[in-house]
């Protein structure tokens, strides 16, 4: 059976590139492309890209709606269908443009991976934005064991995401020269630390606890004092594995090493919200929780803009649009809360909604 079509291979190699270097996509971007590609090399058994013909991406559009996600066993769910589409739309549009396929591709062809109208808009709508509630977070942190280091890590690990906001890859890359205790600040460097669009900021401690920001703390004086790392040493250090005594794999500590991506912060999260008796929640999660946070407690335009700076955002509509939705249970509470007739003095909170309108009508196409 055949596997592979190295003519599609050299082409596929040149399109990652592509992306990388002159689009500046990140890897996440050309792994999501390159799965694409396969679905649909897989389904055409892995027929030549110049012998490409419409029918197949018609065909492939219906074969694409009988498939199943191989963890819940359920239909592909229309978001991924959408993204699959999307990107096989770039590459087929790139490849319109390339000498040798210019006479047998034609840009409009790439129209024809897409979806309906309506399969669309339910693909693209605006779902809940879920996160922990602080609370949640702290009974993980106090549940969570606490006495060998690699325990004293993932503790560490979870209070310092609430902490600081940071996305997991970037939590993955930071050193302990990144972090200032003194100033309760961690450096976004993005020639050291992944950081979303290679973008440096400074991200200040978020007021989210006395008892959250000790743990941080109790962890970086124990690999700076109990365990003499340095400055250019890994703020979370990867697991150090070995081939054990009855020649199994077995973890054995803290390795002087990153991790390289942020799949094992991931499996931190997971293993940790379990045992708490509570939902999974992501890393990107807290973002979510911290978003709410700020609309709660920010009292003035000002105090606004610095917690959105603080999220590594250039822009406040960025933090209200993609983090600050209002959850279903709140804005029923809301709601109802409109009906009943006002009294008393105005809400201080009045005269900041008012100047957030005026940044969002100041501030257009904020992402």
């Amino acid at each position: 059976m055949k596997t592979c079509n190295p003519a599609n291979e050299r082409i596929k190699r040149a399109y990652y590139a592509y992306l990388k270097e002159a689009k500046r996509n990140s890897e996440q971007t050309v792994d999501a492309a390159a799965k694409a590609l396969s679905r649909f090399e897989t389904y055409t058994k892995f027929k030549d890209f110049r012998a490409f013909r419409i029918e197949q991406a018609v065909g492939f559009k219906a074969h694409l709606a009988q498939q199943l996600n191989g963890r819940t066993k359920e239909p592909l769910s229309k978001a991924t269908m959408f993204q699959t589409l999307a990107a096989l739309r770039a590459f087929f549009f790139w490849l319109a443009g390339l000498p040798g396929f210019r006479s047998r591709i034609s840009y409009s062809d790439a129209d024809y991976f897409n979806l309906s109208a309506k399969e669309t808009a339910i693909a693209r709508a605006d779902r809940d934005v879920g996160g922990p509630t602080l609370e949640q977070v702290r009974h993980v942190l106090s549940v969570m064991p606490n006495r060998t280091d690699i325990e004293k890590r993932n503790r560490a690990l979870i209070a310092f995401t609430i902490l600081t906001g940071a996305r997991d890859n970037a939590v993955a890359s930071f050193r302990l020269k990144h972090i200032d205790l003194t100033d309760g600040k961690v450096v976004q460097d993005a020639r050291d630390v992944r950081t979303k669009a290679s973008k440096t900021f400074t991200t200040y401690f978020f007021p989210v606890g006395d008892d959250i920001r000790q743990i941080v703390e109790d962890w970086v004086q124990f690999l700076r004092r109990d365990r003499f790392w340095g400055p250019d040493d890994p703020l979370f250090p990867a697991t150090k594995v070995v081939v054990g005594a009855k020649q199994h794999f077995e973890a054995v500590g803290l390795d002087r090493k990153g991790w390289s991506n942020a799949a094992p912060i991931r499996a931190i999260f997971k293993d940790a919200f379990g045992p708490a008796g509570l939902p999974y929640f992501n890393p990107h999660s807290f973002r979510n929780t911290l978003a709410r946070l700020g609309q709660s407690i920010c009292r003035s335009p000002e105090e606004m803009k610095a917690w959105s700076q603080n999220m590594g955002h250039e822009k406040v509509l960025t933090t209200l649009l993609a983090y600050g939705q209002v959850e279903t249970p709140r804005q029923q509470e809301i709601m109802q809360k409109l009906w009943e007739p006002k009294v008393g003095p105005a809400d201080p909170m009045e005269a900041l909604a008012r100047r957030v309108a005026e940044l969002v009508r100041s501030e257009p196409g904020a992402r």
